[in-house]
């Protein structure tokens, strides 16, 4: 198993696992209808990198990083992970965000932010909290979930630099 950069020929793997979390509707605030190509905007061309997990030739996991804000907010960057739900349960979204805090560093980044996760996303915010992120701000009644209706969405924040 390895987590490598992605590659504009990863996306026919990638979209399955894109497609099955944003049609759940219950963590992305994306439109739940988006179309393939749409989809491929949004996690492989607009953000700075886009990286896989795979085993045994297997794209089971994946995130984007970018940068959160322009100018003076530069220095603190976003990122996005989803996971199949095949591989779900074994840890792929703990490597993928310990990753991507290396990877952030590296590329010179000071802070790494969540701005929107669902309050109901219980495993996400337990494992955010586990590794180092704080609640900074919350958002009331701004996701739409599909089964809770209106709930809490939390910003997360984690200093990255010593």
């Amino acid at each position: 198993m390895q987590i490598r950069e992605a590659t504009s020929s990863d996306w026919d793997a990638i979209w399955p696992i894109f497609k099955e979390v944003v049609v759940a509707g219950e963590t992305y605030a994306f439109d739940t209808d988006l179309t393939k190509a749409q989809g491929e905007t949004i996690w492989l061309d607009t953000p700075r990198k886009t990286f896989v997990f795979e085993e045994n030739g297997q794209i089971l996991g994946t995130y984007y990083i970018k940068t959160n804000q322009a100018g003076n907010g530069n220095h603190v960057c976003n990122c996005g992970y989803m996971v199949s739900s095949i591989a779900r349960g074994r840890g792929l979204a703990t490597q993928l965000c310990e990753h991507s805090q290396h990877v952030a560093v590296s590329l010179g980044y000071k802070a790494m932010q969540f701005n929107f996760v669902a309050s109901t996303n219980k495993g996400a915010v337990k494992l955010w909290t586990k590794l180092g992120f704080n609640t900074v701000g919350t958002l009331p009644n701004a996701f739409n979930h599909p089964e809770h209706g209106y709930v809490d969405a939390f910003v997360m924040y984690k200093w990255l630099a010593d």
